[in-house]
């Protein structure tokens, strides 16, 4: 094995390829194994399934909650076989690139948020393994150089990349297990969800006009596919087949890179295979805050930094209605009052530290520091709505890409992934890569695009090492609003889960000077906004959620998991062998 292959894949996942080799036959045996079991099945009862049989784990397994069903039961499948939380993500993801490729290509890019427990040794000793909580970022990145022929400005994708890194410093399960997971279902067809064709249904003249998507998403006679048609994507099979057995090394420096770049570029996009090459997940520090309403109370919320700007944003709405410390008392009028001025504010702050390149100005933790949060407490009022044009300077209004997916997934020994993925538009550039069934993400470049959006959070315990909490969103600008009032009502407000993801919701960006809120808010609280100075509009939807908390902790407390996905939404919760709604 030549060296330099070596040296890449110890920069790219912190493992040589001689140790990831050891994993794939540490794999090969659990396949045999599973070949013989038939063979003695017949003398075994159910409690004797083996470890990676769906049904291995008994009691609770954890929960999963995403936008997109098929991927939810399959990542359910992983969780109950005795797979990791991180496990199980990245089976969710390789399942959600078949049957969301609007918003989770190959071609895409996110961010994920992980928490493992400390792990105790049985005996006397040092633990296992200690606590650990990190952000991933694996963003799609500009292209090197854009050429004149590119009609279509691309992006450089990020996500396979970024599951490998999971995987592989948080795995349990064999790579291939997890990989083939989509695989399966691309080659074998799948029904085309609700979720799906949501996003089909705005963009299916411009895909229309590519020739490679219009064959997977139109049925033999030339329709548009329709709810709980089958259809299956032979191409993509064969790619996932590739990165199953080769990692994502292949995809990123081998034969198969040189493909995929050169079909990008006949696609219109631009990609050259020294972008592919160059790319690398980030493992970063993420941005932490005391959050709770009461001294014994304090539990530590986690947050993405930038340039996923929208993990400052609720850091900042949590903070103001957390310190103000009347959201229980308040009126179920007054609590949407609070919510968007809490959101306004968090917003116009927004507008001063962020960078054009989505960075901060300022140190990240002074911006989520209690003296910070003293001052953005400064501004808020709870008699009268504060006007935009009252801040100095003046908001801008900044566009922002709803195109996102999110989910989040926990496992029986407390840990947790919350992720968020985009294509930064609605299918990227509305092209495929001929031959590799594989969606074009756009250019992260321009206003409202990229990370911008994306802001998974999580709540634990320090003081007994415990899970309590992790959400994620889509929505674009409303996304961070969704988060904040969600977590608000249950965490703080202790309202139930259920309860409190149903509430209509109210969302403030800083400019314009607008209060929207959905449309079954009641018609007295507008109306009390409005007596407040608010000026108010409809709109159909204010972000999509997906949520777990556990008021007593995880792994200690698993009775008291609550898991949810937004009824907004076309997704799927599971928690543990019970169906959330």
């Amino acid at each position: 094995m030549k060296k330099k292959t070596i040296n890449f894949m110890k920069k790219f996942t912190g493992y040589t390829s001689i140790e990831l080799a050891k994993t794939r036959l540490w794999g090969l045996r659990r396949q045999l194994t599973c070949l013989l079991i038939p063979l003695f099945f017949s003398a075994c009862s159910e409690k004797e399934l083996p470890e990676g049989f769906e049904g291995y784990v008994k009691e609770f397994y954890g929960g999963v909650a995403g936008d997109e069903p098929r991927s939810v039961l399959e990542a359910r499948k992983i969780l109950s076989a005795g797979g990791s939380a991180a496990d199980a993500a990245t089976a969710l993801y390789f399942a959600l690139a078949v049957t969301l490729p609007s918003s989770a290509s190959l071609g895409g890019g996110g961010s994920c948020l992980v928490f493992r427990p400390k792990l105790q040794n049985p005996g006397w000793g040092k633990p296992i393994f200690t606590q650990k909580i990190e952000a991933l970022e694996f963003f799609t990145r500009s292209p090197s150089v854009i050429f004149s022929t590119t009609s279509r400005p691309s992006a450089v994708p990020g996500n396979i990349a970024g599951m490998f890194a999971l995987h592989a410093r948080y795995g349990r399960m064999s790579w291939s297990k997890l990989v083939v997971v989509g695989e399966k279902l691309a080659r074998f067809g799948i029904q085309a969800s609700r979720a799906l064709l949501s996003d089909l249904e705005p963009v299916e003249g411009a895909l229309n006009q590519d020739p490679v998507s219009n064959l997977i998403f139109h049925g033999p006679k030339g329709n548009p596919i329709k709810e709980g048609d089958y259809f299956q994507q032979i191409d993509l099979a064969n790619t996932l087949s590739k990165i199953r057995m080769n990692g994502p090394i292949d995809f990123y420096r081998g034969k198969f890179a040189e493909f995929f770049v050169d079909r990008v570029n006949a696609a219109g996009g631009a990609l050259s295979l020294e972008d592919l090459q160059n790319y690398r997940p980030r493992w970063v520090k993420p941005v932490s805050m005391e959050i709770g309403t009461s001294y014994f109370n304090k539990n530590k919320a986690y947050f993405v930094p930038p340039p996923a700007a929208a993990g400052i944003v609720e850091a900042q709405i949590l903070g103001i209605l957390d310190r103000e410390g009347s959201l229980n008392d308040a009126s179920s009028k007054a609590k949407y009052h609070f919510l968007a001025e809490a959101s306004l504010i968090a917003y116009v702050q927004r507008g001063r530290w962020m960078q054009e390149d989505l960075m901060s100005k300022f140190p990240e933790k002074d911006l989520v520091s209690k003296s910070g949060l003293d001052r953005l407490l400064g501004k808020f009022s709870d008699k009268q709505h504060r006007p935009s044009l009252s801040f100095k300077p003046n908001p801008s209004p900044m566009p922002e890409n709803t195109s996102a997916t999110s989910f989040v997934v926990i496992d029986n020994q407390g840990m947790s992934v919350s992720c968020a993925f985009t294509m930064n538009n609605l299918f990227g550039i509305g092209r495929m890569a001929r031959g590799t069934g594989i969606m074009i993400a756009a250019t992260p470049e321009g206003i409202g695009r990229g990370s911008i959006s994306l802001g998974p959070m999580m709540i634990i315990n320090p003081f007994n090492d415990q899970f309590v909490l992790a959400a994620s969103a889509s929505g674009g600008a409303t996304g961070a609003s969704a988060i904040s009032s969600v977590v608000a009502r249950s965490y703080l407000g202790k309202q139930s889960l259920k309860a409190a993801i149903a509430a209509p919701r109210v969302h403030h960006g800083g400019a314009p000077d607008v209060t929207y809120f959905e449309p079954n808010l009641g018609k007295d609280v507008v109306s009390y906004l409005v007596n407040l100075g608010h000026n108010v509009a409809a709109t159909p939807r204010i972000g999509l959620v997906n949520i777990a908390y556990c008021s007593g902790g995880l792994p200690g407390g698993p009775e008291t998991c609550s898991i949810r996905t937004d009824p907004r939404g076309y997704g799927l919760a599971l928690n543990a062998a019970k169906l959330a709604n």
